[in-house]
């Protein structure tokens, strides 16, 4: 049986999350590096091995999207900071993604995404329509939301015959995060009390709307129609100067935050989603230690810890190139997690 062709795919942005995959495009025979895009004027025209390290490719980075949007492709790894996140309108993000599905390009998205039925009927069409006019798919994903608030608690609810709460814990450490754009700029960490409380405002409420998805995701699928999702945040402040890679952490500043979303059904909380970030897990003692916990309080009573996830920028961005051959390979249309096959390591065991 002769070999399939391999994929054609678009990395879109090579930050933090971005590098990470555009190396696995580069290394993978299933895959040809189709383009890329990138916001920093300083990498335009460079080599897409260059940007990671690795040998030439032949293929040149660029900073015009109507470059991308003319590329033959199978599917473009979009992958920026989401506008919403950084104060922008979060329409901008819906208008890239339909431009570049209705171009003929399936989409895989870190920007959220995971649930968009979470956005109102007017973004599903708008989405939909695109899908329909290119032949193409959407599908976010990332690990959390994209895994460890969703697919994972609901994979664990099939041994349940009476599901009462569902409680899923984060904490992060950002200490080895290379980009102050995003620890900073994103996440308040640094800044003092008064400019966090200003600055995190779009952060809040990108926050508010990532995990607002995944939250109504697991309601939808087990039946469940929420009222609200209530959303709650605090910080905390460092005591003592200390550095990341993002920067210098300095007395009076902020070195952690608290987030909770709760899913409620007549006041009561059906799903708990808390999310701890920390500047440096081993100077902040507050809160919980770094990993991933998922609890479900019912029948059986089950607890799952993932203590470990080393490097969750790599997890987050092999989970969306691991998912590209069956987002091509599915119907037009939006995609989640529980309307594809699920999601491997296929093709990236080393055993020499």
């Amino acid at each position: 049986m002769p070999l399939s062709p391999p994929l054609r795919v678009v990395q879109w942005a090579t930050g933090a999350v971005g590098r990470y995959s555009l190396r696995s495009l580069i290394t993978r025979p299933e895959f040809e590096l189709a383009g890329v895009l990138v916001y920093d004027p300083a990498k335009a025209g460079k080599d897409a091995g260059e940007i990671v390290g690795l040998p030439e490719t032949g293929v040149a980075c660029t900073d015009e999207v109507e470059r991308i949007l003319a590329l033959e492709a199978d599917c473009v790894l979009h992958m920026p900071l989401p506008a919403s996140s950084l104060g922008g309108d979060h329409t901008v993000d819906v208008e890239t993604i339909c431009a570049l599905l209705a171009s003929g390009k399936n989409v895989i998205t870190t920007t959220g995404f995971v649930y968009p039925p979470c956005h109102g009927p007017g973004v599903v069409e708008r989405l939909e329509a695109a899908c329909r006019a290119g032949g193409t798919s959407l599908h976010g994903t990332g690990i959390n939301p994209g895994f460890m608030s969703d697919l994972l608690p609901l994979a664990l609810t099939g041994l349940s015959s009476r599901i009462d709460h569902i409680y899923v814990r984060e904490c992060s450490d950002f200490r080895g995060h290379p980009s102050r754009q995003t620890v900073t700029g994103l996440m308040g960490f640094t800044l003092s009390a008064k400019d966090y409380s200003t600055a995190v405002r779009p952060f809040r409420a990108f926050q508010r709307a990532l995990f607002a998805e995944s939250v109504q995701l697991v309601a939808a699928t087990l039946g469940v129609a929420l009222d609200e999702v209530e959303e709650s945040d605090e910080f905390e402040l460092a005591t003592e100067e200390f550095e990341i890679a993002a920067g210098v952490v300095r007395p009076d500043t902020v070195c952690a935050s608290h987030w909770t979303f709760s899913g409620l059904v007549r006041g009561r909380p059906f799903m708990t989603v808390e999310c701890v970030y920390k500047a440096d897990a081993t100077r902040v003692r507050r809160w919980s230690e770094p990993g991933f916990s998922i609890h479900i309080d019912g029948v059986p009573q089950m607890t799952l810890s993932v203590d470990e996830v080393s490097d969750g920028l790599a997890g987050a961005a092999s989970h969306a190139v691991n998912t590209i051959a069956a987002v091509c390979a599915a119907p037009p249309g939006i995609r989640t997690a529980l309307d594809l096959p699920l999601t491997t390591g296929r093709g990236t065991v080393r055993l020499a």
